[in-house]
C-alpha cells in the first residue's frame, strides 16, 4: 500500500534539498544505509536513558552526509523523549571565548530546544511551563506551597554550577506567572537562555548573583541534563556541527587549545561516567579530526581518546568508539536515496512520477562522468543537482530527461571553511596573542 507524503512534509524536504540544506523533518521518507551508525546512536540513547553519558564524533568529508546524520539522530532521540539542543560552531559562537562567543553559543542551544510536541525549536518555555505545572498538580493535592515544593524538587541540582541560582530563576517565573507579570516570566526565561551580559542587571531583575559566562557553558550543559530529566524527560542530547570551523577559522592557537581543552573536559566526563543525563555528537570534516597542526589530533591528550582501533582495517568496522566516521554511499544507496527523493516529489503517487528507473540509472553515471568518482563520498551535490532536474520537468511538461543530461555539467561543492581568507581580511592575534580571534580590515 502506498502511503501518501504530507504536503508540508514533502515541500520541507524538497525546499531544503535543492537549496542544499538538510530538511528537519521527513528524514525518514529519505534516508538510506547508515545502518551501523544509527545502531550505534540507539545504543547511546538507551545508555544515556538509564543515567549514563554519551559522546560521538561523526567525521566525514564536506557533503558526506554529517548533517543529515545529525538531524536523523536528533529525529530518533526525540521519539525516544529526549529534549535535544543543536547549533551550528561559527567564529562569533565557540565552545571558550573571552568576549561572549561561548555565551552566544549556549544562547544559540537553548534557542533550538526541542522536546515533546515542539520540534522546530522553542521549547525551553513549555518545558519549564510543564515541570512547574507537574510540581503545582502535586502541591494543590496535599495543600502545599508552590515554591517551597520547588526549592525541594530541585535540591538535587545544588551540587551543579549556580544549581541554587537555576532554582531561584525558576521560582521567579512562577513569582510572575501567579502575578501576571510577563516581564519577570520573560526575565527568567532570558537568565536560562544566557541573555544576560551583566550580573548586576540579573540581580536587579531576578535577585540572582550568577549569569551564564563564557566560562560556564558545559557547566550549565549538565545543570540542563539533570533538569530535564527531574522534567520526566529521558535526558539532553547535545548536537554541535560545523566543528571543522575550529580548525580551519579559528587562527589563534591558543584559541583552538581552548576550545579543544572544552572537548577534552567533555570526552573525559562523558567516558568515565562523571556525568548523567547527557549526549553530545561532534559533527565535523577530516581536517578537524586528523590535522596534525591545527585539527583536534594536536592535542595529544585528546589524540590518545579518539584514536581509530587498529584491527579496524580492510573494509571492518567498530562503532563502539567516539569516532565515528561515515562510509562512502554504495552505487546501490545512491539508488535507492534517488528512487526515494522521486517518491517525494510525487507526493508519494506513483503514477505522478516524473522519470522513470532508467533515468535514475542514466543520472547516477552522469554524476560518474561529471563529478568523479568522488560523488560517492559527497552525495550532496548529486542529490541537489536530481531535486533540479525534476523541478524542471514539472514546470516544463513534455521536456526530456535525456536531453537535460546531454546538456548539463554538474558542479562539485566547495568546503567553505577551506577557502583561504579574503583579501581584505587579515587575521591577527591582538593584545600579545591573548585575543581569541579578532579580524583587521584594511
Amino acid at each position: 500500500m502506498t502511503i501518501a507524503i504530507k504536503p508540508r512534509e514533502r515541500d520541507a524536504i524538497l525546499q531544503s534539498l535543492r537549496a542544499g540544506v538538510v530538511p528537519r523533518i521527513g528524514l525518514q521518507h529519505i534516508q538510506v544505509g547508515r545502518k551501523d551508525e544509527v545502531a550505534a546512536i540507539l545504543n547511546d540513547l538507551d545508555s544515556i536513558a538509564q543515567g549514563g553519558a554519551s559522546v560521538r564524533f561523526i567525521i566525514g568529508r564536506y557533503g558526506s552526509g554529517k548533517s543529515f546524520f545529525l538531524n536523523l539522530a536528533r529525529t530518533v532521540a526525540l521519539e525516544k523523549k529526549f529534549v535535544v539542543v543543536q547549533a551550528d560552531i561559527s567564529p562569533d559562537r565557540r565552545l571558550h571565548a573571552s568576549g561572549g562567543q561561548a555565551r552566544s553559543l549556549y544562547s544559540e542551544l537553548m534557542k533550538n530546544m526541542s522536546a515533546g510536541a515542539k520540534r522546530d525549536g522553542g521549547a525551553l518555555h513549555s518545558l519549564v511551563e510543564k515541570w512547574v505545572s507537574d510540581v503545582d498538580f502535586d502541591v494543590r493535592q496535599t495543600d502545599g506551597d508552590l515554591h517551597q515544593a520547588i526549592y525541594i524538587r530541585l535540591k538535587p541540582l545544588q551540587e551543579y554550577v549556580s544549581g541554587y541560582d537555576f532554582a531561584t530563576v525558576i521560582s521567579k517565573y512562577v513569582e510572575g506567572f501567579e502575578k501576571g507579570d510577563d516581564a519577570l516570566m520573560t526575565a527568567a526565561l532570558r537568565w536560562m537562555r544566557a541573555e544576560y551580559t551583566t550580573k548586576s542587571e540579573a540581580r536587579q531583575d531576578l535577585g540572582v548573583r550568577s549569569i551564564i559566562g563564557d566560562q560556564d557553558v558545559y557547566d550549565y550543559l549538565k545543570l540542563m541534563a539533570a533538569f530535564v530529566q527531574l522534567a520526566g524527560y529521558a535526558g539532553l542530547l547535545v548536537n554541535l556541527d560545523e566543528m571543522g570551523v575550529l580548525a580551519q577559522r579559528l587562527n589563534n592557537k591558543p584559541a583552538r587549545d581552548a576550545n579543544y581543552g572544552v572537548i577534552l573536559n567533555m570526552v573525559n566526563d562523558c567516558l568515565q561516567g562523571s556525568v548523567k543525563g547527557l549526549g553530545i555528537i561532534f559533527a565535523g570534516t577530516d581536517t578537524f579530526m586528523d590535522d596534525r597542526r591545527r585539527g583536534i589530533v594536536s592535542n595529544e591528550a585528546l589524540k590518545r581518546r579518539l584514536t581509530d582501533n587498529a584491527f579496524a582495517k580492510g573494509g571492518l568496522r567498530d562503532c563502539s568508539g567516539p569516532v565515528i566516521r561515515l562510509q562512502n554511499l554504495t552505487p546501490e544507496d545512491l539508488y535507492v536515496l534517488l528512487l526515494n527523493i522521486r517518491h517525494v516529489y510525487a507526493a508519494g503517487d506513483t503514477s505522478r512520477y516524473l522519470v522513470p528507473d532508467a533515468a535514475l540509472n542514466a543520472y547516477i553515471q552522469h554524476c560518474a562522468c561529471t563529478l568523479g568518482a568522488e560523488f560517492y563520498q559527497t552525495p550532496g551535490d548529486a542529490v541537489k543537482g536530481f531535486v533540479g532536474l525534476l523541478s524542471v520537468l514539472e514546470q516544463n511538461p513534455g521536456t526530456n530527461w535525456q536531453t537535460l543530461l546531454k546538456g548539463i555539467t554538474l558542479e562539485r561543492s566547495v568546503d567553505p571553511n577551506s577557502l583561504p581568507p579574503a583579501e581584505d581580511e587579515v587575521p591577527v592575534a591582538l593584545n600579545g596573542g591573548k585575543d581569541e580571534l579578532a579580524t583587521l580590515r584594511l
